[in-house]
């Protein structure tokens, strides 16, 4: 799966990098047909603690599923993101399906 990862207004680190495709090369064995993923990393509002915010657009074919989650860490709020994620695609599988 193809991933692109933005971060704005600072550099991604490989270990972060390297956390997010893991996550995200998942998504396909929910349903297969993931095409690839955009994700934009950002640092807002500084003076809060949860001022990390993760923005993935999933391109599967037909559609593209979008998730925002905000957390403490980029982490925790990858995990976040993924699961609202995992949850959108199981309900277009279940749609496609007829289910």
């Amino acid at each position: 799966m193809n991933t692109k990862i933005n971060s704005v207004h600072f550099k991604v680190s490989k270990k972060l990098e390297s956390f997010i495709k893991e996550k995200l090369d998942k998504m396909p064995s929910i349903y297969d047909g993931v095409i690839g993923s955009e994700v934009i990393l950002k640092i807002e509002n500084a003076e809060s603690l949860k001022n990390k915010v993760v923005e993935i657009r999933l391109i599967i074919k037909g559609y593209d599923l979008f998730a925002k989650k905000q957390a403490k860490t980029f982490e925790e709020a990858t995990d976040l993101v993924s699961e609202a994620l995992k949850k959108q695609l199981i309900k277009h599988k279940e749609k496609i399906r007829g289910i």
